[in-house]
């Protein structure tokens, strides 16, 4: 059997982005001033405040950004509920999955203290720990055992995946224009106080965040500036 990989880790990369600061204005400018536009305003930072305020969404579908994500198969699910996103994941179907799994990094709150509706997640015991991370492991092998003993006997990738927990690691391109990546962030990350994501999204999305704020850093200015809300 091939030895599983264990990583605690999820990776995001930029593939691609159309745009910057400028095609936002630029996009809003056309509505009254049509082609001729130009490819900017005397001050990007309140224009595009202006547009952040008010609530002009439509201009911030001028700026586009792709990333690849490696991440566990549960966090990719949280990223499908958002529908102002295109997505291009790996096929179990066509492609051998890879013996990659996530595990928890060591002191990750694991015990719920708050409830279904509001979850207040904080460390366990050194025993509830040793549990979850001993559990997560055997189940692991267990099911690419299974896995790869079926693949090896000629049974389809697409009928022996199914013994694949939700741990295991998959990737995918996400392209997102810029009114849904905010959408994305505000909800995904905790920094507003709006939303109560689950860790490992959050630590996605905070990739995507840093990303966004290097390459439009007017757009994300406005974004933070006016509470974090997408227009």
């Amino acid at each position: 059997m091939t030895e599983i990989k264990l990583v605690d880790q999820m990776t995001v990369k930029l593939v691609d982005h159309m745009g910057d600061d400028a095609s936002v204005v630029r996009a809003a400018q056309v509505s009254v001033v049509g082609e001729n536009a130009g490819d900017g305003a005397k001050d990007p930072y309140r224009f595009i405040s202006y547009l952040m305020r008010w609530r002009h969404g439509s201009p911030f579908e001028a700026g586009v950004m792709q990333f690849y994500v490696h991440a566990p198969i549960f966090v990719v699910r949280e990223f499908m509920r958002h529908r102002m996103a295109s997505y291009n994941e790996v096929s179990g179907r066509y492609k051998k999955l890879d013996p990659v799994f996530f595990m928890y990094p060591e002191r990750r709150p694991e015990v719920n203290e708050g409830n279904g509706a509001v979850p207040k997640l904080v460390p366990g015991s050194p025993g509830q720990e040793k549990l979850m991370r001993r559990a997560l492991e055997r189940v692991y092998n267990v099911a690419w055992a299974n896995y790869e003993s079926m693949t090896d006997q000629g049974i389809a990738n697409e009928v022996a995946r199914a013994v694949l927990p939700v741990g295991i690691m998959s990737e995918f391109y996400v392209t997102m224009n810029l009114r849904g990546l905010m959408n994305f962030l505000s909800l995904r990350t905790s920094d507003s106080g709006l939303s109560n994501p689950q860790l490992e999204i959050e630590q996605v999305a905070k990739q995507m965040e840093a990303l966004f704020a290097e390459h439009y850093p007017n757009v994300y200015a406005t974004f933070n500036d006016n509470g974090r809300i997408a227009p």
